[in-house]
């Protein structure tokens, strides 16, 4: 008979003991952890990171952060390695061989393979004493000393400590490459992320609507503009100069203000020294300005040349929220 107490009790010691057995990672770390940094940043070929069974789950999640982090890696299983997917490696290439137990039948295989072809091996296992252990040239002790199992034996500490070696792993190369979020950018580029990180003010704007009147223009004519533009906003240019801007809510005030608009012309009711923004801004700054500002419309001008106008709503369009 299960409750629901017994369920959030089992749930909160399982959350409680990983924890524990990621914070203690911290005291196995060694010099070799540095020198396999150094060296994967050295390295003219791929990170090969391999495994067998729960670990080559935890290989294949480590390649993808390395990948999107500028270490070009490649996923080996190991049980298809030794079938023939072992011609993947290459002599440039540093292989990461993850096992909790390192006795492995397959690991027995295959490191030794990986030696005659003069790789070097870096290891990623919970027992230093282990064959894997003994025949890496680094190691990455993933020591845990018990798993949240009740029976002790389901992976569940061990591969959350893998999981996190190799995330820490990622995170120093990071640093050392120095890489930025521009980088990172370069390898995602689709998404919200991606286009938080690359997309432009230019790339969004739409420069066959360019909502746009003189000074001396009647207030009917800036009207219609902004009606027929639908940007809720028209730029006003004396010399093809940005002098000010109108809004839908400046024509709203000003009819309310006055009874009489005859012979009121765009260059009263303007607002001068508008917010603009370049077209070789980040899209995502733009968002940042309207926020601000408490504003849903910016004029683009590069240089004082006008541009358009940037609206809200093409931001949201671009599902950058």
């Amino acid at each position: 008979m299960t409750n629901t107490a017994s369920i959030l009790a089992s749930a909160k010691k399982t959350i409680l003991s990983e924890s524990e057995s990621i914070a203690s990672l911290a005291q196995y770390l060694t010099d070799d952890f540095a020198k396999a940094t150094e060296l994967i940043y050295n390295c003219k070929g791929r990170v090969v990171v391999t495994g067998i069974g729960k670990s080559a789950i935890i290989a294949s999640k480590i390649v993808a952060t390395l990948n999107s982090t500028g270490t070009p890696s490649l996923f080996l299983h190991a049980a298809e390695a030794i079938h023939g997917d072992l011609g993947m490696v290459q002599p440039d290439d540093v292989v990461i061989c993850i096992s909790k137990s390192g006795n492995s039948p397959e690991i027995k295989v295959l490191v030794p393979l990986l030696k005659r072809f003069g790789n070097i091996l870096v290891g990623m296992t919970a027992n230093k004493n282990s064959f894997l252990g003994k025949e890496s040239d680094y190691i990455l002790h993933a020591y845990v000393e018990k798993e949240s199992c009740p029976n002790n034996l389901a992976p569940t500490d061990s591969t959350t400590a893998q999981l996190v070696l190799g995330d820490a792993l990622a995170v120093c190369l990071m640093e050392v490459r120095n890489f930025k979020g521009e980088d990172f950018a370069k390898y995602h580029p689709g998404g919200a992320l991606g286009k938080k990180l690359l997309l432009r003010v230019g790339d969004m704007l739409d420069d066959t609507h360019k909502p746009q009147v003189s000074p001396d223009c009647s207030i009917k004519k800036a009207i219609v503009e902004i009606s027929e533009k639908r940007l809720g906003v028209t730029a006003v240019l004396e010399n093809n100069k940005i002098v000010g801007i109108i809004t839908d809510g400046d024509i709203r005030r000003m009819l309310n203000d006055r009874d009489n608009i005859a012979g009121v012309t765009a260059a009263d009711i303007m607002t001068k020294n508008p917010k603009t923004i370049k077209t070789t801004d980040m899209a995502v700054d733009a968002l940042n300005r309207m926020e601000n500002f408490s504003i849903t419309q910016l004029v683009v001008a590069d240089e004082g040349e006008y541009k358009g106008v940037l609206h809200l709503h093409d931001i949201l369009k671009e599902g950058i929220i």
